[in-house]
């Protein structure tokens, strides 16, 4: 079965992409991955509400959740530790892996490249011998085959690194590769937080 990206809840991806670029705005210790200081952490929300909160940082993963209204999100993020080619200009890329309890979605994989994927390539993930095909939309990607994606989970969790390749509109070839390290940890802590 292939996902139909476009009947994703738009709104709900908003959220997380608003909370996640708010996190990382945060200041220095939110962008390093490290936890900010009480004080500063309070100021931060109290800037914005529905602010994400940090929930811990785990190796090369941060989890975070996130209140807007009566809709909680809980997402653990990584970025790439490695970005080819290295000179080729281009928006910080990541991946996210959502819980939303409101819309019943669990482990949900959505990965920003920081540019317009080329509408007609095919992208692909690789987690050690395991690949598989990703659908663009704009310059994002999820797992084409929704039944594939709690295989994708699976991998990610017994995997080193994470390869994600995908051609821009302009016709430039890119490879993110993403340290798996204290990724388990981070999903445990989106579990607990948005069960």
């Amino acid at each position: 079965m292939i996902r139909n990206v476009s009947s994703r809840s738009r709104a709900s991806l908003a959220l997380v992409l608003a909370a996640a670029a708010i996190a990382l705005a945060a200041g220095p210790a939110a962008a390093q991955g490290r936890k900010p200081a009480p004080a500063k952490a309070a100021a931060t929300q109290a800037q914005a509400p529905g602010a994400p909160a940090l929930l811990g940082n785990f190796g090369e993963w941060n989890a975070y959740t996130a209140n807007t209204g009566k809709a909680k999100t809980c997402y653990a993020l990584g970025k790439p530790k490695d970005r080819q080619p290295a000179k080729l200009k281009r928006d910080p890329a990541y991946v996210f892996i959502s819980n939303r309890p409101g819309e019943g979605v669990r482990n949900e994989v959505s990965i920003v490249m920081g540019f317009d994927v080329k509408p007609d390539s095919a992208p692909k993930a690789e987690i050690g011998a395991a690949n598989f095909d990703m659908a663009p939309k704009g310059a994002n990607l999820w797992v084409k085959n929704a039944a594939e994606e709690s295989q994708f989970i699976d991998a990610l969790r017994k995997g080193q690194r994470l390869v994600v390749k995908a051609s821009s509109k302009k016709n430039n070839l890119t490879t993110d590769t993403y340290a798996l390290a204290g990724l388990l940890p981070a999903l445990e802590q989106i579990g607990k937080a948005c069960q």
